[in-house]
């Protein structure tokens, strides 16, 4: 299944977004910055992805209950499953 952009943008969205997080962790440790600063932003950036992998498989859940497709719901549960 190929998600539409209009339902993949979202998550393309906070994927850029935690991609410019990660590379402030990264400046962070390299400059020695304070291990609890650096850990909040490593907190924030992973909330950030587990938000697009969820929001891509709920948008996957929508295209295939819109468009009548066979909806493989073992195969859903074990993908929303791989986030947690």
């Amino acid at each position: 299944m190929q998600l539409p952009t209009e339902a993949s943008q979202p998550a393309i969205n906070r994927l850029k977004r935690a991609q410019g997080q990660l590379a402030g962790v990264i400046r962070m440790l390299e400059e020695g910055r304070d291990c609890e600063d650096v850990v909040t932003q490593l907190a924030a950036v992973s909330k950030a992805v587990d938000r697009a992998g969820f929001s891509i498989i709920a948008s996957g859940l929508r295209e295939c209950l819109a468009s009548d497709q066979d909806l493989d719901a073992a195969k859903m549960e074990k993908l929303f499953l791989s986030l947690a």
